[in-house]
């Protein structure tokens, strides 16, 4: 894939925060996009403005995924949603605090992965499952959302050996952005705690942590980039870092 124009591709999450930030800039490009989110009105504003499709509902709904999938046709899936942690130490999380992000982001990963093998995608495909930096094992503060989003990494594995066994030519790869994106809702409670936990503003911890931190743009920029450059085919799990770009996390 050389160009996004014309293309069609369906995000989840995409009307706030990274995903929303992916959805504008693939719309720039002339993607044709659907947006897959919960909030209605929050759908509506985006369809107003950017003139993308819409479908309001529960990324954990495999009805919704089949039908998504079998109605849009996406060359492309950016399954971006899931929840937002619950941030405490592990001595303070409780048992449905420390879930949630594998009952909502896995669940989600694996439906989607399921249904895409199973219509199925048209061949050369590909669906991107949205890590995140806690999976490389060291944010403490973050309960079982680092656990959920390493397995993603396993995930997208497993569905590229499935896609080869059944002959589908669908091509599975996990994205990890490895900064916190104060900017966006989910992104500011983590900032927020970290900094407040380290006694520091949260300009301070983002600047120490992360130098000269990504914006939710230089994300979506950097998600265009990895789909319409061919070095990024083949491989399976990728960094998104600041300064450093895309880097391989296979090894």
């Amino acid at each position: 894939m050389q160009t996004v124009e014309g293309k069609r591709i369906v995000v989840t999450g995409g009307s706030r925060g990274l995903g929303l930030a992916v959805v504008e800039a693939l719309v720039e490009r002339k993607a044709l996009v659907t947006v897959l989110a919960r909030d209605a009105s929050r759908l509506d504003e985006v369809k107003r403005r950017l003139g993308v499709a819409v479908v309001a509902g529960d990324i954990t709904d495999r009805s919704l995924a089949a039908n998504v999938l079998r109605t849009a046709r996406p060359d492309v899936v950016v399954l971006n949603a899931g929840v937002t942690p619950t941030p405490a130490p592990i001595h303070e999380q409780t048992w449905e605090a420390f879930s949630d992000a594998w009952n909502t982001d896995v669940k989600a990963a694996l439906l989607w992965i399921q249904e895409a093998i199973a219509l199925p995608l048209a061949r050369g495909s590909r669906v991107l499952l949205s890590s995140s930096g806690a999976a490389m094992g060291r944010s403490p503060l973050s309960g079982g959302l680092a656990g959920a989003k390493r397995a993603l990494w396993s995930m997208a594995h497993y569905a590229n050996f499935s896609s080869e066994q059944l002959d589908r030519d669908i091509r599975f790869q996990t994205l990890v952005p490895m900064q916190i994106f104060a900017e966006t809702d989910h992104g500011r409670v983590a900032a927020e705690t970290y900094a407040r936990h380290r006694g520091v503003p949260v300009e301070a911890f983002i600047k120490a942590s992360f130098g000269n931190a990504m914006t939710p743009r230089d994300f979506a920029e950097l998600v265009v980039n990895f789909l319409t450059n061919s070095q990024y085919d083949s491989g399976t799990v990728f960094g998104l870092k600041p300064e450093a770009g895309i880097v391989s996390l296979d090894g």
